[in-house]
């Protein structure tokens, strides 16, 4: 579908009948087929859709980014067809007319070098300025993306700067030559929501100081409806509608855009019967870890400190907070997982466990599972699925007979959506959401009572985490599950837990039913999260 421009008639950027195609293995595969859309300058337009549906390959093919690519169609800037042009032409528009602030900031910056210097690059290559001039610029920047004591943070390398702080240093050097474009992909993917909001007005108030227009690559619609003019949305390598942000919104035109709308997680809840057992019952937990500090010396940090929450069978407390606030410790630390030192005293099904030694927690393991937030890192590479799902069944029910054992594992991944085809593949060749389903099989497949679950859909695209939420919400129906749900996402938290606890800075700052908690928050850290996501 072919965009128009704004009323104005103005255009910064033109995309004509864009296609891109790759060659692997000596076969060609198209992945962008004939997409169009306009930019005027000072428009905030958003390009949206799937993981996989082409928007950062579009991003990256407007200045040729993608090197073993071959490009069909034009792409005009500022009156300049850079399909065209040379890549002596190119290399004096990237960076400096047009900007790209890329997806994982920790990938994208160099972690040799301080992160002043990769921005003074940036400076001196197309300004010309002097080392001393551009390392003041590049303080300036640092300093205007609020990036606290901007002077010291010059000399730091991506591994000192939080997640955060690491995202605003990507914007100061995308910003660095002041472009006229700035294309942002995903800036805001992993983020805390309170970090997210930071960064979003960040982006807005530097967006109208450098008069420049701004491309926002996302999956996060709520984002986009609170911030775009113009949304493009794209489906399988190609855009499927264009159109004003409050148009599309309240009457989009095609199917596939209405299914990314109504793919926001829903509240569906089996409510836990007011008899139901204590499964899991903490009080005064904590957990410390130790530093080394100079050579003789050390240092104690407390990651959870006197924690108490309790949670019944069948029941799902959510855990919320920033990064950083003791939410995934403190559910180590309940598995008996944690590698600081703790303290408290916590039972299990009437049974007192932080007492326990190794070989007693041995058969409760089977009992307590966990989904991890990043289901690529967790699946071993080296084995089938087979081998990952069957691998607490070897070690938990080594009478099983191989057939059986086979069966069993079958049988879970129909129940997570998946079939016996896949048995002999590796984790590299599914999507993410098939390796998060392929993770919630492993841990399920035992029939444990308590399940944690730690950000199992944050880095999911809207509809694919509606698919596992539903698959969460069901398995805990069917088999009277219990969980320990982790996240920063408040939207979804709404829609899976009966009761909400709030952490801060290790500690445990609020506890109520999830819709008191959402309508009647007490404490004013709870407030300023829910206002974070209201904005």
């Amino acid at each position: 579908m072919n965009a128009r421009g704004n009323s104005s008639g103005a255009k910064l950027l033109s995309v004509e009948g864009l296609s891109v195609e790759f060659t692997t293995s000596g076969a060609a595969s198209r992945v962008l087929e004939n997409v169009s859309f306009e930019i005027a300058p000072g428009e905030r337009f958003a390009l949206v859709g799937e993981s996989g549906s082409g928007k950062t390959v579009s991003a990256l093919a407007i200045t040729r980014l993608n090197p073993d690519a071959r490009y069909q169609g034009r792409v005009i800037f500022d009156g300049r067809d850079l399909m065209a042009a040379s890549e002596r032409e190119l290399r004096g528009v990237r960076g400096k007319e047009i900007a790209m602030i890329f997806q994982e900031p920790m990938t994208a910056l160099n972690p040799l070098y301080p992160i002043g210097d990769q921005i003074c690059e940036a400076i001196e290559l197309h300004e010309g300025l002097s080392r001393a001039q551009a390392a003041r610029r590049a303080i300036d920047l640092l300093a205007r993306t609020r990036i606290p004591d901007a002077a010291r943070r010059f000399a730091s390398y991506p591994h000192q700067l939080s997640g955060g702080q690491r995202q605003r240093a990507m914007i100061a050097m995308a910003l660095a030559c002041s472009p006229r474009l700035l294309i942002a992909d995903e800036p805001t993917t992993a983020l805390d929501v309170t970090i997210r909001r930071q960064i979003v007005d960040l982006l807005a108030e530097l967006q109208r100081e450098f008069s420049m227009a701004l491309m926002l690559i996302t999956h996060d619609l709520p984002l986009v409806r609170s911030f775009a003019d113009r949304v493009a949305v794209m489906q399988s390598g190609r855009l499927v509608e264009v159109g004003e942000t409050a148009r599309l919104f309240e009457a989009p035109e095609h199917a596939y855009t209405r299914k990314l709308i109504d793919s926001r997680p829903k509240r569906d809840l089996a409510p836990v019967p007011d008899d139901a057992d204590l499964l899991l019952d903490a009080r005064g937990v904590g957990c410390r870890f130790f530093f080394r500090k100079g050579w003789f010396a050390r240092t104690a940090f407390d990651a959870v400190r006197d924690a108490k929450l309790h949670v019944a069978r069948g029941e799902t407390l959510g855990v919320v907070g920033e990064s950083g606030s003791g939410k995934t410790t403190l559910g180590m630390t309940l598995l008996r997982l944690a590698q600081g030192q703790v303290s408290g005293e916590f039972s299990f099904d009437g049974r007192r466990i932080d007492g326990l030694g190794r070989s007693a927690m041995r058969p409760l393991r089977r009992r307590m599972q966990v989904v991890f937030q990043d289901p690529y890192n967790s699946l071993s590479p080296r084995m089938t699925v087979e081998g990952i799902v069957g691998e607490g069944l070897a070690l938990h029910q080594p009478e099983l007979a191989p057939s059986g054992r086979r069966d069993a594992i079958v049988r879970m991944l129909e129940e997570v959506g998946l079939d016996a085809s896949m048995l002999p593949r590796y984790p590299h060749e599914f999507s993410g959401g098939q390796r998060q389903r392929i993770a919630i099989a492993r841990a399920t497949v035992l029939h444990p009572d308590l399940l944690v679950l730690d950000e199992p859909t944050s880095a999911l695209d809207v509809s694919v985490q509606q698919q596992v939420l539903a698959l969460l919400a069901g398995l805990q129906r069917k088999y009277r599950l219990t969980y320990l749900f982790i996240t920063h996402d408040l939207e979804v938290i709404r829609a899976m837990a009966h009761r909400v606890i709030v952490m801060k800075d290790g500690r445990i700052v609020e506890s109520a039913p999830t819709e008191t908690l959402f309508t009647s928050p007490t404490h004013p850290y709870t407030r300023e999260l829910l206002a974070a996501v209201e904005r």
